[in-house]
């Protein structure tokens, strides 16, 4: 809105102060135990809706203060490094489990479609593609290995190469402000040298949410800064709990990290792009006059059609072409719309009857 000089009026989102704040789905996936994969504990619903997520946000304690049972312990005793360890193996573990369940159907899918479709066809509840598959089986040296010759480590191998591809994943090493937090965030980001690990303090982002909620600091989510409103009208605790956020968070981190988390989970690791679809093409609008009501987050490589489509099913049937709001030039159907596009799709008209 600020590059339009126009004032929006969000539906689907919110708007602060010019910026667009987009809501996304986050499932709460408990601590798994150890042999979740097996089914212990309630490992099985736990694992199936990792399944169906499309990115993972693995939050660990970087105090150190939680040990390999989950239990509450002295700051510095846990591992963290540790605790990531045992999730992506549980999780392999799982992927590795489907495929063996499966392993007579591969066998005879394999024969009339090839290794790559009849794996991905035992994995589709995981959300895998074939592309996925292929890569997952040439990074693990399978691809012309006969699968009757798997053994069980070949199965585990291929299950440890496609994990980050079908479920990216943003390391959060929580509880920054703490002791031997830092040590411990240095040594995530030496052994897991080919994942993003992110610091953060999510006690100190819900803290600043509430206190700008009450009306006792300017805050907004992703800042490096707050402002205190009126310094006199806070307790001597509150006093103390915001100079404990600026000495231990912002002046160490600039910000809590939270929302830069999710900026990083969809726009680095997905490749998402922010869409505007409008309706009026000149106004920026939608039917009811609404300016940039509605942002669509569509992957890298994402079409006019396929951007019609998360809109309604209606749309692509009725499809014409699309409109680049901003140029007002026509967009053929496979144009790779770009981030912060604002697009118009163009429909026929359907006819109506009328009964006599």
């Amino acid at each position: 809105c600020r590059e339009l000089e126009l004032e929006d009026d969000p539906q689907n989102s919110a708007c602060i102060e010019g910026w667009r704040y987009i809501p996304v789905r986050i499932i709460d996936v408990p601590g798994l135990l150890k042999d979740a994969w097996k089914g212990r504990g309630l490992g099985n619903r736990f694992l199936s809706a990792i399944g169906q997520a499309d990115a993972l946000i693995h939050v660990v304690d970087a105090s150190g203060s939680i040990d390999e049972e989950g239990k509450i312990t002295q700051p510095g005793s846990g591992n963290p490094v540790q605790d990531v360890m045992d999730i992506e193996m549980e999780i392999e573990l799982w992927i590795s489990h489907i495929i063996d369940r499966n392993k007579n159907q591969i066998k005879r899918d394999m024969n009339s479609v090839g290794i790559i479709e009849a794996l991905n066809k035992s994995l589709t509840g995981i959300k895998t593609h074939p592309s996925h598959v292929a890569e997952a089986l040439n990074q693990a040296k399978l691809m012309d290995k006969p699968y009757k010759d798997w053994t069980p480590e070949d199965t585990l191998e291929f299950s440890h190469r496609l994990l980050p591809i079908i479920k990216p994943t943003l390391i959060v090493a929580n509880k920054m402000d703490l002791p031997s937090a830092e040590e411990n965030l240095e040594k995530l980001n030496e052994y897991y040298t080919h994942s993003l690990v992110a610091a953060c303090s999510a006690e100190a982002e819900l803290a600043l949410r509430l206190a700008d909620k009450s009306g006792l600091i300017k805050y907004m989510p992703g800042q490096e800064s707050f402002k205190v409103v009126d310094e006199e009208a806070l307790t001597l605790d509150q006093k103390k709990a915001i100079e404990y956020i600026e000495e231990k968070v912002m002046y160490k981190y600039m910000r809590t990290g939270i929302q830069q988390v999710l900026n990083t989970l969809a726009f680095k690791l997905l490749k998402m792009n922010m869409i505007y679809p409008v309706s009026d093409d000149t106004r920026f609008s939608d039917g009811d006059g609404n300016v940039l009501p509605d942002v669509q987050l569509m992957k890298e490589g994402a079409t006019p059609i396929d951007l019609a489509e998360t809109i309604h099913t209606r749309l692509v049937k009725d499809y014409i072409l699309a409109i680049d709001a901003r140029t007002g030039l026509r967009l053929p159907k496979d144009y790779k719309i770009r981030h912060r596009d604002i697009i118009k799709i163009m429909t026929q008209k359907r006819s109506t009857s009328k009964k006599a």
